[in-house]
């Protein structure tokens, strides 16, 4: 049965709406780049897309750290415990600096490295390593950004991040717009100048989020030496919790960049048809993100609370609500594709595998809206992040990833059937979540005794 609590509704749409707006305009950041290198240089565009393959592993590490700091927190948030949740906060943006520290050193030590696992083409190789050079200053503000955020969601502070979003947005985009084509007396530095549009809007961005978190936010009252404290316990809770997310989003990461690796290597229009398509993919897949992210605070604050009859009602109707909003995007996939194509300056190889890419990413978005919340919001927030880490390893691992590459180096199958293979995942994995999610042996209490 589902739920008739208003006041759940009402939170979730709030948080949700919020949240996929903020993604949807932070990966308006990355669009401004594709969009414009697209209409500057098909080879440009390439290499940033390698790039980027990089950036969306280590993004997807430092949401871990910052996933992981919102199951706990927000079940202490529940029970009313902020200096936990201030702790918690610490122990996050240690790891997330430390994370963006060590890739920061890996780019800059072994770049060309970095960039043949995506690419063997020359030209595109050594447009990433331009772009390279200069995005890798924005790691360390990326990181510390999103932990402040992961830290005002716990507190369903969300609205300052869709505003300085925009605000980073304007910034790249004017930039770009400046740097990429020589506008107005600024030099022509193509990729370069896509760089510098993106460090310069994580920079303020940064800032704007930091300011606004020590001396604007309410709730939690976060204070830069809160920041400098560290609690034994609460660390082992936090790495238990956070090694299997770590883990789950490391390897969904790695999965994704070797699409890349596989297409990149197996045809040359291929790179930036998957660069095109996945683009799109990923500006819808946004709203499933903020379902997931919506749905583990206001799971995981419940189970606090100790209302446990209410976790499995919310649960039933989260479900529900997921399926509708997968039919929706799988719908806007399927229709928008052609017009959206037709803005880019790419050869017809290109177009037509971008196409049949985005046919295949409609029916992806369908299943992956329901899997996806449940198994990182709807799980995760109730404290089980172990399954999706099982699940995602067999999957994945034992897999997607061997058939598809047997397809692509052995088989010598169409880059359209290998995207195929790749994108399995989300469509089988929908039975085990749908099984594990209504068992309601997931519903773990995180929370330690308060020490007097």
């Amino acid at each position: 049965m589902l739920t008739k609590d208003r006041s759940f509704y009402k939170s979730f749409l709030r948080l949700c709406i919020t949240l996929m707006l903020e993604q949807a305009v932070v990966l308006s950041v990355n669009l401004a780049d594709n969009l414009m290198l697209g209409t500057y240089s098909e080879a440009a565009l390439s290499g940033v897309a390698a790039v980027n393959q990089i950036q969306f592993i280590f993004q997807q590490v430092v949401y871990a750290a910052s996933n992981a700091m919102i199951v706990l927190g927000s079940q202490y948030f529940g029970k009313g415990r902020f200096k936990e949740v201030r702790l918690l906060a610490s122990i996050g943006m240690r790891a997330a600096l430390l994370l963006s520290l060590l890739l920061f050193l890996l780019v800059s030590f072994f770049p060309a490295q970095a960039l043949s696992l995506f690419t063997s083409d020359a030209t595109i190789a050594k447009e990433g390593i331009l772009y390279l050079g200069i995005i890798r200053f924005s790691y360390p503000f990326f990181a510390a950004t999103a932990l402040m955020l992961g830290t005002m969601r716990i507190a369903q502070a969300v609205k300052i991040a869709l505003k300085v979003s925009v605000v980073a947005l304007i910034i790249n985009v004017s930039i770009n717009y400046l740097l990429i084509f020589g506008r107005l007396g600024f030099p022509e530095m193509g990729a370069e100048g896509a760089a510098i549009g993106t460090l310069a809007a994580r920079i303020v961005e940064c800032l704007i989020v930091g300011h606004y978190m020590l001396k604007k936010e309410k709730k939690l009252e976060m204070r830069l030496r809160d920041y400098l404290k560290i609690d034994g316990l609460m660390m082992k809770d936090y790495i238990k919790i956070g090694t299997p997310v770590l883990i789950t989003s490391g390897l969904w990461g790695v999965a994704n960049a070797l699409q890349t690796v596989i297409l990149g290597h197996m045809d040359a229009s291929a790179i930036a048809a998957q660069s095109i398509s996945s683009t799109f993919f990923l500006l819808l897949k946004v709203t499933s993100v903020g379902a997931s992210s919506a749905a583990a605070i206001i799971i995981g604050q419940t189970i606090g609370a100790g209302k446990k009859e209410k976790v499995k009602e919310y649960s039933r109707t989260l479900q529900c609500m997921f399926i509708g909003i997968g039919l929706t995007l799988g719908m806007i996939m399927f229709l928008i594709r052609i017009p959206l194509l037709s803005v880019y300056q790419i050869s017809p190889e290109t177009r037509a595998l971008a196409n049949a890419y985005m046919l295949i990413q409609s029916v992806v978005l369908c299943t992956m809206s329901y899997q996806m919340p449940v198994n990182t919001g709807i799980l995760r927030g109730g404290g089980d992040t172990r399954f999706t880490m099982i699940q995602d390893i067999v999957s994945i691992w034992g897999i997607v990833m061997p058939l598809s590459l047997l397809a692509a180096f052995v088989w010598k199958l169409s880059p359209v059937v290998v995207i195929m293979l790749l994108n399995a995942d989300q469509v089988f994995k929908c039975i085990p979540a749908c099984i594990r999610v209504n068992r309601y042996k997931w519903i773990k209490n995180l929370v330690r005794e308060e020490t007097k």
